[in-house]
């Protein structure tokens, strides 16, 4: 066995383990860069977005309203006596001093005949005096007749005058009474069914109420306010009842049928109660409203539309645009360099799924809508390309509305709906 190694030989082996540990690292080094797979990027939150919109916003409060009448006026009899005649076809629509019953007459003509004729001899009696007086005057003048010849033809001159004046009183009341048998409507409107009979005794020793008109081509709406809604009114400069011609509108009113279809005219709040009912906190309010079809019948109950103020250029944005928190309403607003910021905002009236904002943002800003439950302050955030730049496409969208996603669960599909 060969215990020693020549120097050519250990100067051998040296060289191949060298070789061999310049080969395992060679392999090694191939292999970590083989399976090195370099870090992935954190992939950026994809979100939706659209600008805040200025506009003219209509803010409404609605009530339950009853409709009534305009004129309702019941046609009663003025004097007694049977009815008659009836003139007219139940429900239908009836003109002003139109012939409506005729209650019977002859004690009423008989009356005025009486009368008439005792005016008449009154009037003979007063001709009479007056040519006694006539007489006298000229003989008390020449000494002829006594002052009390005088005196007494005088007073019966006047006593036939005012014989006359009593009896021409008493015929304008006899045929006052007989005009009141021929009952005529008082106003132009729907007549109801009669109340009485052919020969019922009708008057005040009998039935007296015959029937009722109503006008209803124009009807009045009744509702009521709450006292807050009368104080946000006036905070806004409205006097609900009054109209301004300062401004470019008017409280008007629409009313739902109850079918839900939107009658097709609109009504002006013309009263508006001048005190607050304690047992309720309210206070009445009326509008008056065309009603030439007569859809609209007395009685009936409704749904009213009362436009209460007109918010001109308002900052308005998206209802689910705005997160509410104890501390309180914020949205994030997306810069110029892609990242978002926590804006917190004041919030004014809700319309229509969206909001006004009164502080806070300015028209054209860009707010995220869509995906911000992953955001935080300062984070760059990627924008949905189905959402066109507004910039460079030219358009404004109000609401980007999220649908289901048929292809992928990593993606969302968005549709947009756009404003010319």
């Amino acid at each position: 066995m060969k215990l020693f190694f020549t120097h050519k030989e250990i100067a051998l082996k040296k060289k191949r383990t060298a070789l061999v540990v310049i080969g395992i690292g060679l392999v090694i080094g191939i292999y970590l860069i083989v399976s090195h797979q370099p870090a992935k990027m954190p992939e950026l939150p994809v979100v939706a977005i659209a600008p805040a919109t200025q506009d003219d916003v209509e803010i409404y409060g609605e009530y339950v309203g009853r409709v009534r009448a305009q004129q309702f006026v019941e046609v009663r009899a003025r004097v007694e006596g049977y009815l008659e005649q009836m003139l007219f076809a139940e429900g239908t629509y009836v003109t002003k001093n139109q012939v409506l019953f005729v209650i019977n007459q002859d004690q009423y003509r008989a009356k005025a005949d009486k009368a008439r004729a005792q005016l008449k001899k009154d009037e003979a009696q007063a001709q009479k005096a007056k040519r006694d007086l006539e007489r006298i005057r000229p003989l008390y003048e020449q000494n002829a007749a006594s002052q009390l010849d005088l005196d007494n033809a005088t007073a019966a001159y006047e006593t036939a005058e005012a014989s006359v004046a009593m009896s021409s009183a008493d015929l304008d009341q006899a045929e006052l009474e007989l005009g009141y048998t021929i009952v005529r409507s008082p106003l132009a409107g729907h007549i109801s069914e009669r109340h009485v009979d052919l020969g019922t005794l009708v008057g005040p020793g009998g039935k007296s109420l015959l029937a009722t008109v109503v006008k209803s081509d124009t009807v009045l709406v009744d509702f009521s306010m709450t006292a807050l809604d009368y104080l946000k009114s006036k905070e806004r400069n409205v006097n609900l009842g009054q109209k301004d011609s300062t401004r470019s509108w008017q409280p008007n009113v629409s009313i739902t049928l109850a079918d839900n279809t939107i009658y097709p005219y609109k009504g002006l709040v013309d009263f508006a109660e001048p005190q607050v009912d304690p047992r309720t906190g309210t206070f009445s309010v009326r509008a008056e409203m065309p009603n030439p079809e007569r859809v609209l019948l007395p009685g009936q109950f409704t749904k009213v539309k009362l436009l209460l103020d007109v918010r001109e250029s308002a900052t308005v944005v998206p209802l689910k645009s705005v997160i509410i928190e104890k501390g309180g309403a914020y949205i994030y607003v997306m810069r110029k360099d892609s990242t978002v910021e926590r804006r917190f905002i004041e919030l004014g009236p809700e319309f229509q799924n969206q909001v006004v904002v009164e502080r806070g943002l300015a028209p054209g800003e860009d707010i995220v809508i869509e995906g911000y439950h992953k955001l935080n302050p300062g984070m760059k955030v990627k924008v949905s390309p189905a959402v066109e730049d507004k910039k460079n496409g030219g358009r404004r969208y109000d609401r980007i509305i999220s649908l289901p996603n048929t292809n992928s669960p990593m993606e969302e599909n968005l549709r947009i709906q756009k404003k010319q």
